[in-house]
């Protein structure tokens, strides 16, 4: 994944694709005990018109470098299938805003943080992101002070309550 990222950066550096950072399941790999996924979540800031993001610039980039769609929106990149995935909440755009600088083979990413991933978590609610963050809570404990600061100012407490009652 080393070298995934670091096309990732490179798309950042060259101002193909704006800020980014990891989500999803790879991205609650940096905080708790890994869980079976299939693609990198990348979050990111993409150049836009109105309310209409074009992704094709960034298609069109990458198949330059050799990379081409695979699945639906999944581009391989090195091996590992990439889904490119604008802000689509307040909350992602939150956490994509406040997102930690991190290593991960030797090359610097950016990370949602933990709190963050779970409040995104409550906020789909699908089975599996259920699932996950029950996973989750086993294996390391958030700062209750700021996933609770999260949950409440993005209107998510009560859901929170029921996905861990």
């Amino acid at each position: 994944m080393d070298k995934t990222l670091t096309v990732i950066n490179e798309l950042e550096a060259e101002g193909v694709i704006g800020r980014y950072a990891i989500g999803g399941a790879i991205g609650l790999m940096f905080y708790v005990e890994p869980t079976a996924t299939y693609d990198l979540d990348v979050f990111c800031y993409l150049p836009q018109s109105g309310l209409l993001i074009d992704l094709g610039p960034l298609y069109a980039d990458l198949a330059k470098r050799g990379y081409q769609p695979t699945e639906g929106e999944h581009v391989s990149i090195e091996g590992i299938p990439v889904q490119f995935l604008p802000p689509s909440t307040d909350l992602v755009k939150e956490a994509l805003d406040e997102a930690l600088d991190k290593e991960f083979g030797g090359v610097q990413t950016r990370v949602f943080q933990y709190e963050h991933l779970l409040a995104i978590m409550a906020e789909t609610n699908r089975s599996k992101d259920k699932l996950r963050i029950a996973q989750a809570l086993e294996s390391a404990q958030p700062d209750q002070e700021k996933l609770n600061d999260i949950l409440t100012r993005h209107n998510l407490l009560d859901k929170w309550s029921r996905i861990t009652a």
